[in-house]
């Protein structure tokens, strides 16, 4: 099936001012307008794939804004609305008294024969969780799954639609779902409610929901799936790692733990005794990670998927594209091969973060903890330049505009019960493989001074017990404050530290000092 766009341009048109419609009517890229700009006080601007262009030189006023406002749907709790019976979706940005100060214009379309790559998915019954960039299509790609279960598999299909992005507003849906019916919900907050009211009351047995986002959300999806019925959902991230990498909707691969294994499991897998691994089912059986409307990357099992990434061995997913004759081509994946039983793992969470975002944190302890766990990290000002935002509960409950922004730009948030040095060393040992196995940690820190006090006493030498990398730096910064000598011997998983006199420490074939 070709793809068929449909859009109803005209009457976003509609809804600008008449000195705006003329520029753009005159276009002949009209057809690929992205969204049109107000921003009181500078030019009005029209984005396209390729750029964007300056619709006149005067600025935008206030009754430009208000002429808009005055033709389209109320705005809800989120700022959005919309145009009745359309795609389209104006959002609203509004001054310290409420007042709108910019909109956001955005042309929404109907593509049908998006979902010819991933078809057979889809019909296949199981969950699917469709991640991308924000722009890249999801939305367009949910809403003609929502069409082809419900028309050509006549399956019963409900759609949870939270800001009528999916059916368009109005009380009558746009057809571009076909037979699925839509739930609206009155605002974002009640979206995990309506997930369930629509399973408890409409005996549905298919899902669609747009952007799952919260912790509740992930929960009610879980409760959906394990009554049987087929979920397809966007949420927050580009790839599967991503989700790994947030506690928040980490729930919806299986959710992450850590677990500590038994000195000779430990020994027999080669890893250190603290290792992660997946506490349930996923709530969604396959990931398609969308990277344009011709290309995406799928996970089909996702269980095995992130059992393997958390072992150090991931599988790179199954590539899908459409050729310019429209046929869809496939490439398998490969799996990396298992680490050798005296190769020191990875920390599987180091990976990617580099740089963090702190939004209500303090600054300060989060600062002094990245310094003593000596993690590879920076602080920036802003999330666009993050790998990652860590928060705190309170304020992720609020929902600011700045953690919606993340969210919706696709960044990780991380989100701690609240700002104390102890919660952000754990969280953070947590996210970087560091956690602390019962009481190792401290236990080993207690050996190494300990260790300390027998050289003092006379020891010439005290060997440790066996530690990953990490600890033993952490040893050897204890012995440097009494000034002692240490060094490292053996290899992985028996290297440990040495303590001894200033001078006793013997030279090594291995350079290596932890």
């Amino acid at each position: 099936m070709d793809k068929q766009i449909t859009d109803d341009l005209g009457a976003l048109l509609r809804t600008l001012p008449p000195h705006l419609q003329e520029p753009l009517g005159n276009r002949q890229d009209g057809k690929e307008l992205l969204e049109v700009v107000l921003d009181l006080g500078r030019k009005p601007e029209a984005r396209f794939p390729n750029g964007e262009a300056y619709l006149q030189d005067a600025e935008v006023v206030q009754r430009d804004l208000d002429y808009v406002a005055e033709r389209i749907g109320s705005f809800g709790d989120d700022n959005r609305a919309g145009i009745e019976r359309t795609l389209h979706r104006i959002s609203a940005i509004r001054n310290r008294k409420g007042r709108i100060v910019g909109l956001t214009c955005r042309v929404g379309r109907a593509v049908y024969g998006t979902i010819r790559i991933i078809e057979d998915l889809v019909k296949s019954g199981k969950s699917i969780l469709l991640l991308g960039r924000p722009g890249v299509g999801k939305t367009t790609m949910l809403r003609e799954v929502a069409r082809v279960l419900a028309d050509d598999m006549g399956k019963r299909v409900v759609i949870v639609d939270t800001s009528n992005e999916i059916a368009g507003d109005g009380d009558i849906p746009h057809p571009a779902i076909g037979r699925a019916r839509r739930m609206q919900v009155p605002t974002p907050a009640f979206q995990h409610a309506v997930m369930i009211e629509a399973v408890e009351n409409h005996m549905p047995e298919v899902i669609i929901i747009d952007e799952i986002g919260t912790e509740l959300e992930a929960t009610a999806a879980r409760t959906i799936a394990e009554r049987g019925v087929q979920l397809v959902a966007t949420a927050h991230g580009n790839n599967l790692d991503n989700l790994i990498l947030n506690p928040t909707l980490a729930d919806l691969i299986g959710g992450i733990q850590s677990v500590t294994l038994g000195d000779d499991e430990a020994r027999r897998r080669g890893t250190q005794k603290s290792i992660l691994e997946r506490k349930a089912p996923p709530t969604f059986d396959i990931v398609v990670e969308i990277q344009s409307w011709d290309k995406v990357a799928v996970h089909p099992d996702v269980a095995a998927t992130v059992d393997s990434t958390l072992r150090q061995r991931p599988a790179s997913p199954e590539e899908r594209w459409l050729d310019e004759e429209g046929s869809v081509n496939r490439k398998k994946g490969a799996r990396a091969p298992a680490p050798g039983p005296s190769a020191e793992p990875r920390p599987k969470m180091l990976t990617g973060i580099s740089r963090i975002y702190s939004f209500g944190v303090n600054r300060g302890r989060l600062e002094g903890v990245i310094k003593k766990l000596m993690l590879p990290v920076s602080l920036v000002e802003g999330f666009r330049d993050a790998d990652v935002v860590i928060t705190t509960k309170t304020y992720y409950r609020k929902r600011p505009q700045a953690l919606r922004a993340a969210e919706a730009d696709g960044v990780p948030i991380f989100v701690l019960r609240r700002s104390s040095v102890s919660q952000i060393e754990q969280y953070l040992m947590s996210v970087f493989g560091l956690e602390k196995q019962g009481d190792t940690l401290n236990a080993a820190i207690r050996e190494a001074e300990e260790a300390v006090r027998m050289v003092e006493t006379g020891e010439e030498s005290v060997a440790l017990s066996p530690q990953s990398s990490f600890i033993r730096r952490l040893q050897h910064q204890t012995a440097e404050r009494s000034n002692l000598s240490s060094y490292s011997v053996g290899t992985d998983p028996w290297r440990h530290v040495n303590i001894a006199r200033p001078g006793r420490q013997p030279a090594r074939r291995n350079p290596a000092p932890y």
